[in-house]
């Protein structure tokens, strides 16, 4: 794995652990402020990170959502300059008013290199994983 691979690959690992810590601040500072979402359990495109925010805290706040745990398998990533497509497999265990969820899901995220040379990403999309 070159360089650029490794630093794409440790900034996936800091956006996943921070999620799957429920980690609010540390999990949305691994987004451009423009980033874009594209979740199946959301009407339509999320069209900013504090348009997903909001929806984060509306979640905990009349749900109860928690998460409490995430991890990734089947991971490749792909640089193409100074953008880099991460897809995986993610597991994730989270909990609401209504109890623990376990779901399984494919997703891709979109880095891109920053000026400080930090790899930030710049728009995710999950998808259920097919049975």
């Amino acid at each position: 794995m070159n360089p650029d691979e490794q630093a794409v690959l440790a900034a996936a690992d800091a956006c996943i652990e921070a999620f799957g810590g429920h980690d609010r601040e540390r999990y949305f500072a691994s987004f451009t402020p423009d980033a874009t979402f594209v979740f199946y359990t959301t009407p339509g495109r999320l069209e900013s990170r504090a348009v997903w925010q909001a929806e984060w805290d509306r979640l905990v706040a009349e749900d109860g959502f928690h998460v409490l745990q995430c991890t990734s398998d089947d991971r490749r990533v792909q640089v193409l300059g100074d953008v880099a497509v991460f897809s995986h497999r993610v597991r994730t265990r989270s909990a609401s008013h209504d109890g623990e969820v376990d779901s399984d899901e494919r997703e891709t995220i979109i880095f891109q290199r920053q000026a400080d040379g930090a790899w930030l990403a710049v728009h995710e999309h999950l998808s259920p994983t097919p049975t």
